[in-house]
């Protein structure tokens, strides 16, 4: 409760703090790593809510900030950014934790940009279009058939993540790192959908690991997914019952 009426407050006095905003919608699993990693690194921001499923992304306000009508996106007093990794290396680079979560170092920062990266192309995509995104049927969750090749590119891309942590205790190396973040993300998402992730114990030890390591972790991230994919499974049942009649 508590976190909810800071999320309200937030939005409703963002304008005027100063602060940077940070542009968010709960379902959104960018937007919910972003905010993983605010609340890791103590950044001092304010919040505020676009509602994407109201077209609010479009409005004159909004594109001036991002062009792109996504979301995240983060208004540091007129610098504005997208992307949500380009948003947690901008945040980790000026928080005082950041120096441990994105090390100065070029060889360990160069490892965990890989490791984004890695996320961005393989992993994540992967679980999107296994489970949740198919601009041509409906994802799997929702009932559509099942595509083994789909199947076998995510486990494909789930050991090499089990490699990753195989050699190291995190992602990215020795210690947790901005990198963690966006792949619990990931991660999650899979898990929620009933992925068998029993097939990997180095990354199910790590995910019950990162679980405990962000703070007020089901209100930024395991709320945000279940309105997702109850939302997404009340539109699948309306559209079901539109067509049979």
């Amino acid at each position: 409760l508590a976190l909810v009426v800071w999320f309200f407050f937030s939005s409703y006095a963002a304008v005027e703090s100063g602060k940077p905003v940070l542009y968010y919608f709960l379902p959104s699993s960018p937007c919910r790593s972003v905010m993983m990693t605010a609340k890791v690194l103590g950044s001092d921001i304010d919040m505020k809510v676009l509602d994407v499923t109201k077209g609010e992304q479009f409005t004159p306000e909004f594109l001036a900030v991002n062009p792109q009508h996504t979301v995240p996106a983060l208004d540091d007093n007129g610098f504005t950014l997208s992307e949500s990794r380009a948003i947690a290396a901008y945040l980790a680079s000026k928080s005082p934790k950041g120096d441990k979560l994105y090390p100065k170092d070029p060889k360990k920062r160069a490892v965990i940009d890989q490791i984004m990266d890695f996320d961005l192309g393989r992993l994540y995509s992967r679980v999107l279009n296994m489970f949740t995104f198919d601009p041509d049927a409906t994802p799997l969750v929702l009932g559509a058939p099942f595509d083994q090749k789909k199947s076998d590119l995510l486990d494909g891309a789930f050991a090499m993540l089990e490699e990753y942590l195989t050699r190291n205790a995190w992602v990215a190396g020795s210690d947790m790192s901005i990198a963690d973040i966006p792949v619990l993300t990931s991660v999650s998402i899979a898990e929620g959908c009933g992925y068998n992730l029993s097939r990997f114990p180095k990354t199910n030890q790590w995910l019950a690991k990162m679980k405990s390591a962000i703070p007020d972790y089901k209100a930024l991230n395991e709320d945000g997914f279940y309105t997702w994919l109850n939302a997404s499974k009340a539109s699948m049942t309306k559209a079901n019952k539109h067509s049979n009649h």
